[in-house]
């Protein structure tokens, strides 16, 4: 009898199951809740030790410090797995309040490399990311022969005047970092898409162009309208830059048709050219009568010499990295003029100002914020010129940008999106103008260039600024087109230069095939870095610039607008800064510029006058590529 009685609970218990697994209690918001509390205490307790292992690695890249990057970023990326998926159970939760499912969607899309949930997956992606990213940071290339490391080749990429020794640079570079690192990216691809996919995304790509308060067909809609907005001007910078490098060159290097040689245009990616400023000024209106680095020379700031070495009686103005800190004092003084407090003290002990002489390191410029609160660094490989001292500019608005937001969720603990955190110290850097140089010393009053150099003055921040554009846009639709199999691994290459000729209208010294991977030689590949960031930041900052000089009550070309020391602009500036991610980015964009729309009007506002000028001296060429 127990034995039948047994059974027929049993058969009960069998034939019960299916019922009560359709009765499965259905998640609550109350347990979204305490899931997203568990889960952003469990994340922000874990970045603590994890951002000291990566700050480790990127300032003594040995193979050590590479695995425990990798150790940490593999437990990051695991955890973080877990939790998107968790987050996306919660999504459809009835009852759910506006602010739990953003911090919900911004969990399940919070990675940038996804690893599937196979065993071992998190840790050989991990494994595969720091290797790539070590690679790039050890990469040489040479010049005459010789070895060069990545931040003096492209100080050289920017002086250098010969078409050979260019060429040189430029093939060494792309074949000595980019070509080894193809086998391993693939690898990598893989991993990812396969990750992003049990995230319920087509690819890492669409989960890339997903974290913009928009679907992410919309994200690349929205990109491609804002690049028509400033095509024309780009169109016209290229044919005016490459009827100059023909004078200078001759057809034989640069024809006056077609596309630019890549390696004329001062920047090893030729994704800015102010470098070869002095090559298109045009006579007159193009002397600006200074340049940055040379104002700061003249005022006493040596650049570390390779090879000096401090002794313990060095005076401190001749002790190593003494003048580029000076340099970031500047920086400083800008945002303290706004009403920002000073920089933490551990900032100036924590810093990587130069390269060090001891051991390798990552010397692509970086912002950091290692507690998310107030240890907050840069590492930089500095150098006294007038790239630099915008660059510092540049890094420092990362780094308050990360304070003003610190009192809130750790999961808006991040910009409104990618493209704002770039943006606010380029904007700053924007007030990088005559006034503000005035201002601070370095210019003499007397040297201010009149109106006649305003062709001059916008041309130069053209070189950088426009010149910028099309290269911003078109590394990560290289990467959506590997990510999603449109650009195949066998095709790397060619998809990577087609892209360079359409939106660049550049062209490789030399010609490459399938086994280069030239992509790789751009830091944010191998660093995993989205790049469409940069793209929107260009246009955001020329929003930000011009809604600053309105508050401001600037009269005058906006060009030479400097808001420098206007605390109403600073208490609004940091209004949108303390909101984080916590509101959708319009919402952001709104509370400092008055409007919700992403626009590339304010950039060729800025430019109009060029742009009439550009389009007169281009009269009669065969403008296109």
């Amino acid at each position: 009898m127990k034995i039948a009685i047994s059974l027929a609970a049993l058969a009960a218990a069998l034939t019960a199951s299916p019922v009560l697994a359709q009765q499965a209690p259905v998640p609550t918001a109350v347990e979204a809740e305490a899931f997203l509390a568990k889960a952003e205490k469990a994340m922000f307790d874990h970045s603590l030790i994890s951002s000291r292992a990566d700050w480790v690695n990127s300032t003594y890249l040995s193979d050590d410090s590479d695995a425990v990057a990798a150790y940490f970023g593999a437990i990051r990326t695991s955890m973080n797995v877990d939790y998107a998926l968790e987050a996306a159970k919660y999504a459809t939760v009835p009852g759910l309040s506006v602010e739990t499912r953003r911090r919900l969607d911004l969990l399940r899309t919070a990675l940038t490399l996804p690893a599937p949930t196979a065993p071992g997956a998190a840790q050989e992606l991990n494994d595969l990311a720091t290797r790539l990213q070590s690679a790039y940071g050890k990469g040489k290339g040479t010049l005459k022969g010789q070895p060069i490391n990545g931040s003096d080749i492209e100080e050289q990429m920017g002086n250098n005047r010969n078409p050979e020794e260019l060429k040189e640079m430029w093939v060494s570079w792309h074949d000595n970092v980019g070509a080894p690192m193809r086998g391993d990216y693939a690898k990598l691809v893989d991993i990812a898409n396969a990750g992003a996919k049990e995230l319920g995304f087509a690819d890492t790509g669409a989960m890339w162009r997903s974290k913009y308060d928009m679907p992410a067909d919309d994200f690349t809609k929205l990109t491609d309208k804002i690049w028509a907005e400033v095509k024309p001007l780009y169109d016209q910078l290229h044919c005016y830059t490459r009827t100059k490098l023909n004078e200078k060159y001759g057809d034989t290097v640069q024809p006056a048709t077609g596309p630019i040689r890549a390696d004329l245009l001062g920047n090893m990616w030729a994704q800015s050219w102010g470098n070869i400023y002095d090559v298109v000024a045009p006579k007159g209106a193009g002397d600006l009568g200074y340049d940055v680095g040379e104002l700061l020379k003249a005022k006493g700031y040596v650049e570390t010499r390779p090879g000096q070495v401090d002794t313990p009686d060095t005076p401190e103005q001749q002790r190593r990295g003494y003048w580029e800190k000076q340099m970031f004092k500047i920086g400083e003084g800008f945002y303290s003029s706004l009403g920002f407090a000073p920089l933490p003290a551990t900032f100036w002990d924590r810093t990587q100002f130069i390269k060090p002489l001891d051991r390798e390191v990552v010397c692509h410029a970086s912002a950091w914020d290692l507690d998310n609160k107030d240890d907050i660094r840069v590492k930089m490989c500095t150098k006294v010129n007038s790239d630099d001292f915008v660059t510092i500019h540049h890094e420092l608005g990362h780094n308050y940008y990360q304070r003003a937001y610190q009192k809130q969720k750790p999961l808006y603990l991040d910009g409104a999106n990618d493209g704002f955190h770039e943006a606010i110290g380029d904007f700053v850097a924007l007030s990088i103008t005559p006034d503000y140089l005035v201002k601070i010393g370095l210019l003499d009053p007397a040297k201010v260039p009149g109106p006649d150099k305003d062709i001059g003055l916008l041309l130069r921040q053209a070189m950088d600024k426009v010149a910028f554009l099309p290269f911003g846009l078109l590394v990560d639709k290289w990467r959506w087109g590997v990510f999603n199999g449109t650009i195949p691994q066998s095709q790397y290459e060619k998809g990577w230069t087609d892209l360079r000729r359409q939106y660049q209208g550049i062209v490789p010294p030399v010609s490459r095939d399938e086994t280069k991977f030239d992509a790789g030689a751009k830091f944010h590949i191998p660093g995993n870095t989205p790049y469409t960031r940069y793209f929107l930041a260009g246009i955001l900052q020329q929003q930000f610039y011009e809604a600053a000089c309105k508050q401001a009550g600037w009269k005058g070309p906006l060009h030479r607008c400097s808001f420098y020391g206007n605390k109403d602009v600073g208490a609004k500036l940091n209004a949108m800064l303390e909101m984080g991610a916590s509101k959708p980015w319009p919402d952001a964009l709104q509370a400092f510029t008055g409007t919700r729309e992403i626009s590339g009007k304010a950039m060729t506002a800025y430019f109009a006058p060029l742009q009439k000028w550009l389009v007169q001296q281009n009269k009669g060429k065969s403008c296109g590529w």
